[in-house]
């Protein structure tokens, strides 16, 4: 079937246009980039995999963002940065990718492609986010940016893979990387120059994509920014519960009773501990994942085929326990926010990402792989969420109506923000380039070997 969404309009003449294998594609200038958005990579049903769409036979209209996945709010990241995917709208029919290139990038440029794979624990969040948006990134750098827009919570990683598919979010990605496949050349990017890179549940997508066979040869680097490595096993147990939780719910159900039923099945997870604060996840053992007995195997095969840049922020817990006002009532006097980092943020940052990202950057040595691992800091001793978890994005991602009123850059002036992340996303660039980043101290950024 054709995708003949966003057809365009012989007024969109001027516009930046580009003739990919899936269609003419209509954009729009915007600044120093042009950008293509919300265009879709593949079709699926509710709790059906991916599948792919023919090329349009008109030309489609690429300016308006791609739609989130219906999605419950989220209140420990809401109530630090505001609404996880602001005005965005919510539908079922979210299989797009948005492209952002140079402005006026030729066809034959082949700059690098950086395929970014949002967080929000596979529950929340999309492609097009306010507060990803990679403009500053792909204009200072010379990059091609991918963000892309899958399935989640009770739609995308819930199946108990059986009547419902499991990792169908996960099927998501793999769908999309195909498509970039396809048709990045047509925009001036590289094919054969891709780096994957996410944060959060993102960086723990992009570490299982080099195990998933569909993906192998589609990504050259992998940059996984504070994956939750400490959540990962066991979850087993959880999950058959969460699946059970949700059985009643019609496979047709309003989208309402949907986001109703999802709010459900992560109550019952809280019970899990601390993995029930990441209640929606992958799940081993279905496809187009390896069993858990076989992950270590599987992550030392595919080592040497993708370089790596793997790490945490040194602080990460420093958002959860912002959420609990005696806690934060706390960080505010220098002698009990020095017992509360000793007793808290830092053994729990460790303990669910620090000491994994170690764990898999020493494995992947081992293995034959490259890379390197790095430790964030920026701003610490700024104020108490400093260098917490998802801090980077300001610096990556600099918007300035979304991030300078936030917790996470107060002490610094927002043109320190973006004076200090031009260094962060030229580290980024640099590794998708194929040079290996530097310690940064003004980016906050320490980089080790991976042993």
């Amino acid at each position: 079937m054709a995708d003949t969404s966003g057809t365009a309009r012989p007024t969109d003449a001027q516009a930046p246009r580009w003739d990919a294998p899936c269609g003419t594609i209509i954009g729009r200038r915007d600044g120093a980039v042009d950008r293509a958005t919300g265009i879709r990579y593949a079709r699926a049903g509710r709790y059906e995999r991916p599948r792919p769409v023919a090329a349009a036979s008109t030309p489609v209209l690429a300016t308006e963002p791609a739609p989130a996945c219906p999605q419950p709010p989220m209140p420990f990241l809401d109530d630090i940065v505001g609404s996880n995917i602001g005005d965005l709208p919510q539908d079922e029919d979210c299989l797009r990718v948005s492209v952002t290139v140079p402005a006026g990038t030729p066809v034959d440029a082949r700059l690098p492609v950086m395929i970014w794979i949002h967080g929000g624990s596979y529950a929340a969040g999309g492609g097009d986010a306010p507060f990803y948006d990679p403009g500053a990134l792909v204009a200072e750098q010379n990059v091609v940016v991918v963000a892309v827009t899958y399935r989640l919570g009770l739609l995308g990683f819930l199946g108990d893979g059986t009547e419902i598919p499991a990792n169908l979010g996960l099927l998501d990605m793999v769908a999309a990387l195909r498509w970039s496949g396809e048709n990045i050349g047509a925009f001036g990017g590289d094919p054969e120059n891709v780096t994957l890179f996410g944060q959060s549940a993102g960086g723990d997508a992009v570490a299982h994509l080099m195990l998933v066979p569909q993906a192998r040869g589609l990504f050259r680097r992998a940059i996984i920014q504070s994956a939750p490595f400490g959540l990962l096993a066991g979850r087993a147990k959880m999950s058959a519960l969460m699946a059970t939780t949700a059985a009643p719910l019609a496979r047709d159900a309003p989208l309402d009773e949907v986001r109703a039923m999802q709010r459900r099945v992560a109550q019952a997870a809280v019970r899990h501990g601390l993995k029930g604060q990441m209640p929606f996840g992958l799940q081993y053992g279905h496809d187009p994942l390896p069993p858990e007995n076989e992950l270590d195997a599987a992550w030392r095969a595919a080592a040497p085929n993708v370089e790596v840049l793997v790490g945490s922020t040194t602080r990460e817990a420093a958002l959860f326990t912002a959420r609990i006002p005696p806690l934060l009532s706390r960080m505010q006097h220098p002698r009990r926010a020095r017992r509360v980092e000793r007793l808290l943020i830092t053994p729990f940052t460790q303990r669910l990402y620090g000491k994994g990202a170690a764990r898999f950057a020493r494995r992947h040595a081992e293995a034959g792989g490259t890379g390197r691992r790095y430790e964030f800091s920026w701003g610490v001793g700024r104020n108490p969420v400093a260098a917490a978890h998802i801090s980077e994005l300001p610096l990556l991602f600099p918007g300035h109506d979304v991030w300078e009123h936030t917790p996470l850059v107060d002490g610094h002036t927002w043109a320190q923000v973006v004076h200090d992340g031009a260094r962060l996303r030229r580290a980024w660039a640099d590794f998708a380039r194929g040079q290996a980043p530097d310690s940064d101290p003004q980016a906050g950024l320490r980089v080790f070997p991976l042993e």
